[in-house]
């Protein structure tokens, strides 16, 4: 197959207008102008008129099981206010509402243009009810040991039997040690075990609120006293920053994929300077949380590769990685455009440890590709794509079109 388009934007070199895209099986097979593939390949031409042919859209961080929870819980008090509201509402659903949460939420992933997610799986108990997810989905396994609920390194081996079992899904599977307020330094060092092991990837959240620097550092507010209250052991606070306390003792490494980072100190960028992780923003649900200001360029400046993500439905209003775009270019007038699409292209790409298959239309890439009706002369391309609003119509997910 074919496919041409008016532009077509490989993410590795400048628009090719009039551009092609050469298709077989699952793979990119060649790109450049009409002329020059037509004259190397045969094969059926597509043509998909006056759009724009670019990469699938890759969320770096997501929460499909709470898409059911859009405005279901009003801007808090606080972070911690958030987390106990969050899991009252949590303890009032079924099974089968957290089932039809993640497929609406990958209708609307879909609807957005978006061809890989990576999902913080908290019930990984129901993914033998989940059909073949419809996009590229990197399914991770939220560890948590406070409360009553905890992680074994049993659970884990069931977990990569079942996924072994599925090999047909397109993604893998990875390890989410939900936060250092309640995943203990045990499970983060059982994580990297299992990682390294495995080849696996893995996740966390950090540094995302004040109450949680406080946690840390100072062994004192609500996120500290909450919980406390449910018995975990506070011996680790009032020693440093969150950073300080997985980083610093190397807890997490520079192939992790970091969600949130938005309270940093200079301590914090001293570290990262020496293990640079890969960071995701969450632009909508940071605005929502009235975090403190995200330290976009300080990370740029060290060399960071920043992703975007759109966290969950419990804290923002849409799965649109272009609203998120959006946000950041308002937020960050040095970050253009072009860079922008980078955060939800290439850059995640590189945290998947899939640079040269996903986030890319270049030659053995995956043929993960999405069209936008932008018209021609309209304004500077990238910043039209950031722009785009409507429904994304026209999805290729490895190399099969999406109805």
């Amino acid at each position: 197959m074919i496919l041409r388009a008016r532009t077509v934007v490989p993410m590795t070199g400048p628009p090719i207008d009039n551009g092609a895209v050469v298709v077989k099986g699952n793979r990119i097979r060649g790109v450049g102008t009409l002329e020059e593939v037509a004259a190397e390949f045969t094969g059926r031409i597509v043509d998909l008129g006056e759009q724009v042919l670019m990469p699938g859209l890759i969320n770096a961080h997501c929460h499909l099981d709470y898409t059911m929870m859009r405005k279901a819980i009003q801007p808090p008090r606080g972070f911690t206010a958030w987390v106990q509201r969050l899991n009252a509402l949590k303890r009032s659903l079924a099974d089968e509402d957290y089932l039809e949460a993640i497929r609406k939420g990958f209708a609307e992933l879909v609807k957005w243009g978006t061809t890989t997610v990576l999902n913080i799986e908290s019930f990984p108990e129901l993914m033998s009810r989940i059909p073949a997810p419809p996009i590229r989905t990197w399914w991770f396994y939220e560890m948590i040991d406070v409360r009553t609920r905890a992680t074994t390194e049993e659970l884990l081996d069931g977990a990569g039997i079942f996924f072994r079992k599925h090999a047909e899904w397109l993604g893998g599977f990875g390890l989410s040690p939900h936060a250092p307020y309640t995943a203990s330094a045990a499970l983060y060092e059982l994580a990297n075990a299992c990682a390294r092991q495995d080849g696996m990837l893995a996740t966390t959240h950090l540094a995302e609120s004040r109450e949680e620097a406080a946690m840390f550092r100072d062994a004192e507010g609500p996120l500290y006293d909450f919980v406390k209250s449910l018995g975990r052991d506070m011996s680790d606070c009032g020693k440093g920053t969150p950073l300080e306390h997985l980083l610093g003792k190397k807890l997490i490494g520079e192939d992790w994929i970091v969600a949130h980072m938005n309270q940093l100190e200079e301590s914090d960028f001293e570290l990262l300077e020496k293990t640079p992780v890969h960071v995701v923003h969450c632009p909508a649900s940071h605005r929502y949380f009235r975090h403190a200001e995200f330290p976009m360029e300080r990370l740029r400046g060290l060399g960071i590769n920043v992703c975007l993500g759109t966290d969950s439905l419990a804290s923002t209003e849409s799965l649109s990685l272009f609203a998120e775009m959006r946000t950041v270019c308002d937020n960050y007038p040095a970050v253009s455009p072009r860079e922008a699409l980078e955060m939800v292209t290439v850059n995640p790409a590189k945290a998947l440890r899939r640079p040269r298959e996903l986030g890319r239309i270049s030659v053995k890439a995956r043929a993960d590709m999405i069209a936008l009706p932008i018209a021609p002369g309209d304004g500077e391309l990238y910043e039209e794509i950031v722009a785009h609003r409507k429904r994304v119509d026209w999805m290729m997910v490895n190399g099969q079109v999406l109805e």
